[in-house]
């Protein structure tokens, strides 16, 4: 039987659209508005940057998972995601582009890294809820970085 996992989030709000609320989670509580590009206020967080934010968590969170788990050391992991949203009359994110940095000691497993940094995607909870929406795409590298003595 799978089990369940329950979270919760939760928002308040008042005012107008140049207004301030704020988003509490789980580890988070943050001032939330509309993003200054968008002709808000630009205070604290918006819905945009947290779908980012949890689309590059997920990922990362999920890379680093399946590296461990195929047994290929990593000194650490660096991803940048960049969002694209799209304003036609109303806001849709269209594209997520992920593109990770893996800094390894060797390079004997770059190969197997750079299946993996795909696989990830695909693997990644948030991806999974966003596939069919969203187009997320996933770029790649290794450096062999020497290992701090």
């Amino acid at each position: 039987m799978a089990s369940v996992h329950t979270y919760t989030a939760s928002g308040q709000w008042t005012g107008d659209r140049f207004s301030v609320g704020r988003i509490t989670a789980e580890g988070l509580s943050e001032p939330l508005s509309i993003p200054a590009n968008l002709g808000g206020p630009g205070v604290g967080t918006n819905p945009e940057a947290l779908l980012l934010a949890a689309a590059n968590g997920c990922y990362l969170i999920t890379l680093s998972k399946l590296l461990h788990n195929r047994g290929i050391p990593f000194l650490r992991i660096d991803v940048t995601s960049e969002g694209r949203i799209e304003h036609d009359g109303g806001l849709r994110m269209d594209e997520i582009v992920h593109r990770p940095t893996v800094v390894v000691e060797h390079a004997d497993d770059e190969a197997r890294i750079l299946v993996l940094a795909e696989h990830a995607e695909h693997a990644c909870m948030v991806s999974s809820a966003l596939r069919g929406n969203v187009t997320v795409r996933v770029e790649p590298q290794v450096r062999v970085q020497a290992a701090q003595a």
